[in-house]
C-alpha cells in the first residue's frame, strides 16, 4: 500500500517520518508538505493521487492557530473543512482510506465533567472547532473509507508548541502565570504516530472504519503541564504558579474541559497508551 502523509513538516508529520525512517514497515509512506502538494487545490491532489498510485492518505495538515482563525475563518475553513472533503473524494474515487486527524475542540460548548466519547454531541466554541467538525461532516457525506482520530494538546520536539515554548520561558524567566481552569490531557505527536502506524500495518482498520479518540493517558490542567515540565527539565530556578484563564484575554473561548475517552480506540486496535508524564519525559530528555 502506498501511503501518502500531508502535512509532513508538522509535530505529527516528522514523527511519523522519525517511525518510517527507523522502521521496517511494509507499507510505502510518501511524504508531503507546501509547496510540493497544496491540499486546498484539488486538482493538485488528483495528480499527487494519480501519478503516485496512492491508496491511503493521513492528513496531518491544518489551520491549527486557533487565535488567527477567529478574523480569517475563510482561510482555516479552506483547509480544515473543504480541502478535507477534496481528501475525501479523491480517496472516494479510487477505494482508497482516508486517515484524518481532528480535535478536541469540536466540544467545549457543553457543560461537561466526565470524558467525551465519540458519539458525545459536539458544541464548538469558535472558528477552529467549527471548521473541524466541518471537516469531520465532509468526510461522512462523501462516504470513503475513513479513520477519524480525534486529539488534544499535541506537543513534540518539533515546531510551536506548549512544552517547547515552556521549557524556553523557564530557562530565562524566574516566574510563570499558568492557567488552571482549563483540564484536559497531553498528547505527545510520537505516540500518536506510533498509533497511526500500528493500525496501517496491521490492518485492522479493515471493517474498523470511522471516528476514534487519542490523547495520552491521565487527566491534568495546563498548569499541572507546566510544572511537569519545568520539573522534568530540571530546573529549580523558576516557580509556576496558577491563575483563572480570564486573566489572559483572547478572541476564541477555549473548552475547559476536553477530556477524551480511549476505549474505543484501545479496544478496536489492541493499543497500549502511555500515561502523559512518561511521554512528556521523554520528550524533554530529547529536547535537552
Amino acid at each position: 500500500m502506498n501511503i501518502l502523509v500531508t502535512g509532513s513538516q508538522g509535530q505529527l508529520g516528522n514523527h511519523l517520518r522519525l517511525l518510517v525512517e527507523m522502521s521496517g514497515l511494509s507499507h510505502s509512506y510518501l511524504f508531503a508538505d507546501l509547496p510540493e502538494l497544496d491540499i486546498t487545490d484539488r486538482s493538485a491532489i488528483e495528480r499527487y493521487v494519480s501519478d503516485r498510485a496512492i491508496d491511503c492518505i493521513v492528513n496531518c495538515a491544518a489551520y491549527t492557530n486557533v487565535d488567527a482563525a477567529e478574523s480569517d475563518e475563510a482561510a482555516a475553513d479552506r483547509v480544515n473543512h473543504i480541502a478535507v472533503g477534496y481528501l475525501a473524494e479523491v480517496m472516494n474515487r479510487v477505494g482508497g482510506l482516508l486517515v484524518h486527524i481532528s480535535t478536541d475542540y469540536v466540544f467545549g460548548g457543553n457543560v461537561c465533567n466526565i470524558p467525551y466519547i465519540e458519539s458525545s454531541p459536539t458544541s464548538p466554541l469558535g472558528v477552529y472547532g467549527r471548521t473541524k467538525l466541518a471537516g469531520e461532516e465532509a468526510i461522512g457525506s462523501i462516504g470513503c473509507r475513513n479513520l477519524i482520530i480525534r486529539t488534544a494538546w499535541m506537543y513534540s520536539e518539533f515546531g510551536k508548541n506548549f512544552v517547547r515554548t515552556i521549557h524556553s520561558l523557564a530557562s530565562t524567566r524566574d516566574n510563570l502565570r499558568v492557567v488552571f481552569d482549563q483540564v484536559g490531557t497531553p498528547t505527545y505527536a510520537g505516540d500518536l504516530a506510533r498509533a497511526i502506524v500500528d493500525i496501517l500495518e496491521s490492518g485492522r482498520y479493515e471493517g474498523n472504519y470511522g471516528l476514534y479518540h487519542f490523547t495520552n493517558e491521565g487527566v491534568c490542567s495546563w498548569y499541572d503541564f507546566a510544572q511537569a515540565i519545568v520539573r522534568l527539565s530540571g530546573n529549580t530556578r523558576c516557580s509556576v504558579a496558577p491563575c483563572h484563564s480570564s486573566e489572559f484575554p483572547s478572541p476564541v473561548k477555549r473548552p475547559s474541559y476536553s477530556v477524551l475517552d480511549k476505549t474505543k480506540i484501545k479496544n478496536t486496535f489492541g493499543l497500549s497508551i502511555p500515561y502523559w508524564t512518561d511521554s512528556l519525559e521523554l520528550c524533554i530528555k530529547n529536547l535537552k
